[in-house]
């Protein structure tokens, strides 16, 4: 039996169609500009109130990948957790997120492919009921075998 430090996640075998997974985090200025920082995504639509107000989102908004990024929070740290590796994920930005939304991105299982130890999850993200970014990962889980 492993002892959970945090450090691992669930094997292949332990992974069951239908398991969800969920992270959430309220976006601030800070996370946009130190996401623009890391990034090199500048875009003034994301940093430049008076510019964003000309767009059709009339006011600044985070950049996608920034609440993309919370999918990868989960499938690293929560469902299949530590030791998973992202293969692959399309995504389809659907709404805009503004400083102060909660996102919460939640991962739901939706495949097992056992023999190449792979995992297809939905994964999807929301400001309160609203989805705002949807899409599917495949990642590769540790087996025991």
């Amino acid at each position: 039996m492993r002892e959970m430090n945090g450090l691992e996640g669930l094997y292949l075998e332990d992974v069951e169609i239908g398991m969800v997974g969920s992270y959430a985090k309220t976006v601030t200025e800070t996370d946009i500009v130190m996401f623009a920082g890391l990034s090199g995504d500048t875009n003034p639509v994301h940093l430049n109130q008076e510019f964003a107000e000309t767009t059709m989102f009339e006011g600044r908004i985070a950049h996608g990948m920034l609440s993309a990024g919370f999918i990868s929070t989960v499938l690293g740290t929560r469902l299949p957790g530590p030791g998973t590796i992202y293969l692959s994920q399309n995504l389809q930005f659907k709404a805009p997120v503004r400083i102060g939304d909660t996102v919460t991105a939640k991962v739901t299982v939706r495949e097992i492919i056992a023999p190449k130890r792979r995992v297809v999850l939905e994964t999807n993200c929301y400001v309160g009921d609203k989805c705002v970014i949807a899409g599917e990962a495949m990642v590769m889980v540790p087996s025991r075998q």
